[in-house]
């Protein structure tokens, strides 16, 4: 069975908001977000040590435990482990995603990409977790938002460590697949450019929108559908502007990014469209992706997110969009199966 037939679906559910991101979330409501992804069907669940420092998988765990494990897939990160408390959890150094997590557990996060720390973190994620197996491990963040110009030192690392790890597993049966967690298209395209070890499926976080998406479409996309590497895309709703939100990659959206998504919402408007089905819509109709996972920390948000998934959308939106130069002229729409 392919990691597309596994998936079972095509919405899944990130999990970064349930370890606080931007906002101090109550227990009850994380807990209760995860039952209402459950009660709408889903069974692809993503999470990360990174959010949060440990808290997003913890609480994961915690409502997936009154869940039979096979019933379900499960993907986790690797590359960072978490160590003991720190006074403030502000000042760890988190690339630019510093500051997102600033209501989550107080611990110390350390960057290691070698095959001993992978091992070392796919068995601390088992314990928040409460599981005893991950079904797909990618690789987090091995990219330039986090390392600047030393990116490739660290992904040589990666290379030779959690890569070649994650690879042995996948071949044993441990897990079903690896790849990278990643918010840049560079390191996508150099893995799929090694010849060892291979990939069989990505996350793609951000970079597959309506909002950015154009260097994608020209080398990963395509290179990943012909080695057969599934991708799955993170932040279709580019950190939450695509869905009323004010941030974009992290940070307060700046004012072309305010102006694009106002004429993305005049067109929809006009035909009738919600945003966020045009972009959870427009994420999934390329061929090489298998899934897309937005996030989400209130229960409501999950029915939406379903309810976006299966809108109908009319063919004259995409061509609107498409002539107005809001969306690449190669991009497959959905419109286009009609």
């Amino acid at each position: 069975m392919s990691i597309r037939q596994k998936l079972n679906g095509k919405l899944g559910f990130g999990t970064a908001p349930l370890g606080n991101m931007f906002r101090n979330i109550p227990e009850a409501e994380a807990l209760a977000t995860v039952d209402a992804a459950w009660e709408q069907g889903i069974r692809h669940f993503d999470t990360a040590p990174l959010y949060g420092a440990g808290l997003a998988e913890l609480r994961l765990g915690e409502a997936l435990a009154k869940r039979k494990r096979e019933d379900y897939v499960l993907s986790t990160k690797v590359g960072r482990l978490i160590l003991d408390e720190i006074e403030d959890p502000a000042k760890r150094e988190m690339g630019e995603k510093g500051g997102v997590f600033e209501f989550g557990r107080p611990n110390k996060i350390v960057n290691d990409y070698s095959a001993d720390a992978t091992l070392r973190s796919i068995e601390d994620s088992l314990k928040r977790l409460k599981t005893d197996h991950l079904d797909i491990v990618y690789v987090h963040d091995v990219a330039q938002d986090f390392y600047g110009d030393e990116w490739i030192g660290q992904f040589e690392i990666a290379r030779t460590g959690a890569f070649r790890v994650l690879d042995r597993l996948r071949n044993e049966g441990v897990i079903k697949a690896w790849g990278l967690g990643v918010n840049r298209v560079e390191s996508l395209e150099l893995l799929l450019d090694l010849n060892e070890p291979q990939p069989n499926a990505t996350l793609l976080a951000g970079r597959y929108t309506l909002l950015d998406h154009e260097r994608a479409l020209q080398r990963a996309l395509p290179a990943a559908l012909k080695r057969g590497v599934d991708i799955v895309v993170g932040g279709p709703y580019s950190s939450g502007i695509l869905a009323g939100g004010a941030h974009f990659e992290y940070q307060k959206a700046p004012a072309d990014i305010i102006a694009k998504v106002e004429r993305i919402k005049a067109i929809a408007q006009k035909h009738g469209v919600s945003v966020k089905a045009a972009a959870l819509q427009f994420s999934l109709a390329h061929p090489a992706v298998a899934a897309v996972i937005p996030g989400a920390s209130r229960p409501e948000r999950i029915a939406e997110d379903h309810a976006a998934l299966n809108e109908v959308i009319p063919s004259a939106f995409w061509q609107e969009m498409r002539a107005q130069k809001l969306v690449a002229a190669d991009a497959p729409l959905p419109g286009d199966k009609e």
